[in-house]
Parts: C-alpha cells; sequence; structure tokens
C-alpha cells in the first residue's frame, strides 16, 4: 500500500511538472511574440519617424544635394576607396580641386544697361529763373554736371492695322482700239491671314505663347492685361489661337525636331504629370504625362522635345523613339527598360538623393552612418566627373579616366552595398534596394565618355514645365496638351542654343507660312535655332543666362 501511495505522488509531481513546463512554453512563445510584436511596433515608429523627418525635409528644408565635409573628420568612404585601389590616393587627391576662378567684378552702369537703348536728358533752368539773382542780369549755360543714371520703362502699346492692296491697271491696253474689253488689271500679293476669318497677328499669338510658356503667365491673367490695353481677348480666344498656330505652323518644327533627335546617339528623358480635363472616356482627376526627350552631351545643337501621352505606359516612349539606337539616360522609372535598340543609362544622382534622404535630421556629417557613407560613394563620382570637364577631357579620355579612377569607387561601393543589412522598410532599405535593383544600368556610363553620370540635364530641362504648371494647373483639353509639349519644345530648344524665344517664335509664324504644308529639309533646316541666320539675327548676346541654364 505504501508503495502504491508512493508511486501515485510521483505520477501527480510529474503531471504537476508537465504543466508547468507547458506553462512556461506557452508563456515562453507568449513573450517571444510579444518581443517581435514590440521589434515591429518599435520599427514601424522608427520608419514613421524617418517619414516624418523626410516629409518635413522635403516641405521646409534645402533641396540641395550639396554638402560639405568637415576637416579632420574621418572618412569611411576613403577607407573603402583605398582597399579597392591602393593608389588612388597617390594618383588623384583625395580633394579634387577645379582651376582657381576669380570672383566676378561689380557690374557697372554700363555693363549692366550695355544692350539698352540711351539718351541723354538736359534739365534747363526755365527762362523766367534765368535772371541774375544779384544784378538781374540774363545768365548763360556754362556746362553740365551728370546727375544719375535711370532705368525707364514704356508699356506695351497695341494697335489696329489696317491692310489695304493696290491695284494696278495697264494704261495702253485701257485705250487699245483692238482689245478694248481686254484690260490688265494686277494687284499687289498679300499674304493670306495667319488663322482665316481672324484678326490674329504673329506679334500677338507670339507674345501670348512667350507669356504662358516663357513667363509661366496663365491666359486668364493674360485675359486681364489685354482688357487694361483697351482689347477684350477671352482666354478661349488666345486659347484657340495658340492651338490653331501649333498644329498648322509650329508643329512643322517640331516633327523636324523629332526627326533629328532620333539620328542622335545619346538621349535623355524624363516625365511628370499634367491633368488635362475633357479626355475622352476619362474623369477629369485622371493623371495624364508630359515626357521629356533632349539630346544628351554629345557636343551637338541641343535639342528639347515635349510630349503629351494619356497614360505613363512603356510603349509611348518605344512609340517615340521608334528608329533610335544609342544610350539612353533616364530616372529609375522601369518603362525604359528593354526598348529596342537602346542601353539605360541610369542616374547616379538618383541614387544618392535616396541616401541622402535616409540620413537622420542632424547626422548629416555622422560619418559611421551607413547613409552618409552612401552619400560619400556617390559624392565621389561627381568630383570626378567635376575635375573631368575642368580638364576639357574628350569623349576618349574622359572614358578612360573614368575606368581609371572611378571604376574603382564603383567597384567598392558595390561590396559595401552587398555588406548592408538595413531593416526594412526604412529609407536606407529603399536605397539600398534602388541601387541593387539598377547595378547593370548604373554602370553602362562607362562604356562611352558620351554617357551623363547624372539626368539632371533633363531634370533641368523639365522644370519650365513644373514651374508653368503651378501657375495654370491643368490643360483644358487633349490638344490644348498638344499644342502646349509643341510651344514649350521650340522655347526651350530657342533657349538652350542662346536664341531670344519671343523673337524667334514671331519669326517662325512670320515665314513658314509662306512655304505651304509641304516644306523641304532645307527649308525647315534654316527654321532651326542653330541656324547661322537665326544664330546672327535672334541670337540672345549674353546668351549664357539661357545656355547655363541647362549645364548645370
Amino acid at each position: 500500500m505504501a508503495g502504491n501511495s508512493k508511486d501515485s505522488k510521483i505520477l501527480a509531481y510529474k503531471d504537476m511538472i508537465n504543466q508547468l513546463n507547458k506553462t512556461i512554453s506557452t508563456q515562453t512563445e507568449l513573450i517571444q511574440s510579444l518581443q517581435k510584436t514590440l521589434e515591429a511596433d518599435r520599427l514601424e515608429k522608427e520608419n514613421l519617424r524617418q517619414q516624418i523627418e523626410y516629409l518635413t525635409k522635403k516641405l521646409f528644408g534645402t533641396s540641395s544635394e550639396k554638402r560639405k565635409d568637415i576637416d579632420g573628420q574621418l572618412n569611411l568612404f576613403d577607407e573603402a576607396e583605398q582597399e579597392a585601389d591602393p593608389t588612388w590616393e597617390q594618383e588623384l587627391p583625395d580633394d579634387i580641386t577645379v582651376p582657381e576662378h576669380k570672383r566676378k567684378a561689380r557690374r557697372t552702369h554700363a555693363d549692366l544697361f550695355k544692350n539698352v537703348p540711351s539718351c541723354d536728358e538736359i534739365i534747363s533752368l526755365p527762362e523766367e529763373e534765368r535772371n541774375c539773382p544779384t544784378c538781374g542780369t540774363q545768365m548763360e549755360c556754362i556746362g553740365k554736371e551728370f546727375v544719375r543714371h535711370e532705368f525707364r520703362f514704356t508699356p506695351a502699346k497695341g494697335k489696329v492695322v489696317n491692310i489695304y492692296r493696290e491695284t494696278y491697271k495697264c494704261p495702253e491696253c485701257a485705250i487699245s482700239e483692238e482689245h478694248p474689253d481686254d484690260q490688265t488689271f494686277v494687284k499687289a500679293p498679300v499674304q493670306e491671314a495667319l488663322i482665316p476669318e481672324s484678326y490674329a497677328s504673329e506679334s500677338v499669338v507670339g507674345w501670348a505663347m512667350h507669356q504662358k510658356y516663357q513667363n509661366g503667365l496663365p491666359l486668364n491673367r493674360q485675359e486681364e492685361d489685354w482688357k487694361q490695353l483697351g482689347v477684350p481677348l477671352s482666354r478661349a480666344t488666345l486659347a484657340n489661337w495658340i492651338i490653331y498656330c501649333a498644329e498648322n505652323y509650329l508643329r512643322h518644327v517640331y516633327d523636324y525636331f523629332h526627326r533629328q533627335l532620333r539620328m542622335r546617339k545619346y538621349l535623355m528623358a524624363d516625365e511628370t504629370r499634367v491633368q488635362v480635363l475633357n479626355e475622352p472616356e476619362r474623369n477629369p482627376e485622371t493623371d495624364s504625362w508630359m515626357w521629356l526627350f533632349r539630346s544628351g552631351e554629345d557636343g551637338l545643337p541641343p535639342i528639347l522635345l515635349y510630349h503629351y501621352t494619356e497614360t505613363r505606359a512603356k510603349f509611348h516612349a518605344a512609340s517615340f523613339l521608334q528608329g533610335f539606337s544609342g544610350y539612353l539616360e533616364t530616372d529609375g522609372y522601369q518603362g525604359y527598360n528593354n526598348l529596342p535598340d537602346i542601353k539605360r543609362c541610369s542616374c547616379w544622382a538618383h541614387v544618392r538623393r535616396y541616401f541622402t534622404d535616409a540620413i537622420p535630421k542632424g547626422k548629416e556629417y555622422d560619418y559611421s552612418l551607413p547613409a552618409v557613407q552612401g552619400v560619400q560613394f556617390c559624392s565621389k563620382l561627381f568630383d570626378c566627373e567635376r575635375y573631368s570637364k575642368a580638364k576639357n577631357h574628350t569623349a576618349e579620355q574622359r572614358k578612360q579616366f573614368r575606368l581609371e579612377k572611378e571604376k574603382p569607387i564603383l567597384e567598392a561601393f558595390w561590396n559595401w552595398l552587398d555588406q548592408q543589412r538595413p531593416n526594412k522598410g526604412t529609407r536606407l532599405a529603399k536605397a539600398v534596394n534602388y541601387a541593387q535593383n539598377r547595378k547593370d544600368t548604373l554602370m553602362t556610363y562607362l562604356e562611352d565618355g558620351h554617357c551623363s553620370l547624372s539626368n539632371n540635364l533633363s531634370e533641368n530641362a523639365i522644370r519650365p514645365f513644373t514651374v508653368g504648371r503651378k501657375n495654370w494647373l491643368f490643360c483644358d483639353t487633349t490638344k490644348g496638351a498638344e499644342a502646349s509639349a509643341i510651344v514649350y519644345s521650340l522655347v526651350e530648344s530657342a533657349k538652350a542654343n542662346g536664341v531670344e524665344p519671343f523673337a524667334y517664335l514671331q519669326h517662325v509664324l512670320v515665314e513658314l507660312p509662306y512655304l505651304g504644308k509641304n516644306q523641304s529639309h532645307e527649308e525647315l533646316e534654316s527654321f532651326m535655332p542653330w541656324a547661322p541666320y537665326i544664330q546672327q539675327e535672334f541670337g540672345v548676346k549674353n546668351s549664357d543666362a539661357y545656355v547655363n541654364t541647362y549645364l548645370d
């Protein structure tokens, strides 16, 4: 009996122990689950904090990605760099310098207004005040002194021109006895109206285009300006004029641009949203797209083309670039992948931007942070590019320089990137994934010295459209969006070639209608902003103000 009692107690203790073990196991699993939940919450909180910092920086911070390294700080980038290429420090200094330049002297009045007509204004004493205050004798003018410079502006004025043409008749035929009824009449030739049954002129339409597409002045505000001049030009009338002239005249120049662009070997592309209210079978709130295709750094006259489409689908880019064979520099949009006969180059400025966005607030110079290290890698590449540009390297020299100096940096960067293990969902993870997913296209620029390291030229070229969009907000119709693409193309191509856009637009509207609808290659070539006549007549005397816009 005693033995059975002892055994039953042992069994009871074993059952109790098993229950306790199960309870402990359950509690352990619960603790682990709660720890995972807490860690997930912590990561989510950190991601949200980073997102708030990122959005705050986008709203209120500087848009520049430039930064100055602090002297004496440990640069972890250099350590990785030296491991990839021990001779780097000997061949090229860490602080790459470009040729020294002098600060521009402050411009004088003569320099500031050298291209503005001037005249002298003499301030004289009235006749009744020219008598000597002492003796009353009339005084004589003995000279003049300079007082100041003034810049004066005369507001624009409009005028109505009533066009007549003369009719001529032969006096001999009028008195001929043999042919009294066969009198000869000749009328002076006159060009057809720019727009049939309209009082529009080249200067008015060109000015409306200039105001909207260069100065960003919406048509409703232009309408108010015309009212102040006493002319009731409605925004609808102005829009119709622009659309008609763009489609019937400027389109020919645009198509010629397009043909010339596809013959180049180095192109750049970007795209941005545009809202079109009245698109067939689409809601007014649906986004449409404005594409920018431009020539690259090939040393030829720049060409900038805007192209409107309803969607951002890949086939739009493939259709527009049909016939082009060469290198295409773009951002990270996947719609440019696998285009026929095209080698894609991805933008290193976007890679740097992703790492810059991943840097916590106030930690820009904490070189222990992976995001800062990533920015360092990218900045070193841009330093090398500036050095090559300062040396005026040819395309072949730039290619060799890149292979010798930039390729080791790239190899070190990819090795460093493979070692990173950022938490999922963080901005650092997005930066790492962005670069890793585009490794092949980020290396393409090494193949040819004409290829660019970044897509900044096209981003600068599409900026006038995005700035204008903030003013006029949307396009009313698809025809209006297409007309905008055409006019923007002519305006920005003119600016990029150092040509004054308003004078160029007016010249095209005056001369192109004479040619009719079937223009020859030679005739259209004469309308290009790089044509000798266009450069001579309409070139901006200080064209750097335009050209440098696209070289930042």
